[in-house]
């Protein structure tokens, strides 16, 4: 007789959150809206870790300068 497993699934708080709106239903516009709100708060969310870490390390045009001229490339993969 073969026993089966069950995986244990855990949802984040986001996703639990967010199953709480499953009973309503919207429009495909009031959803687009939604999307592009989600989107939006973590593009900002992005954009402020990336300004901190420019002021932690002291990075500068300079700073973009020397990364566009250093050679990155794997040379495994050529």
């Amino acid at each position: 007789m073969a026993t089966s497993q069950t995986a244990s699934t855990h949802l984040s708080n986001l996703q639990m959150e967010l199953l709480k709106l499953y009973p309503y239903s919207v429009s495909d516009e009031e959803l687009k809206d939604i999307r592009l709100l989600l989107a939006d708060y973590f593009a900002r969310k992005v954009d402020e870790e990336m300004n901190q870490l420019w002021q932690e390390k002291n990075w500068d045009q300079q700073t973009i300068e020397t990364w566009k001229n250093e050679h990155l490339r794997n040379r495994s993969a050529e």
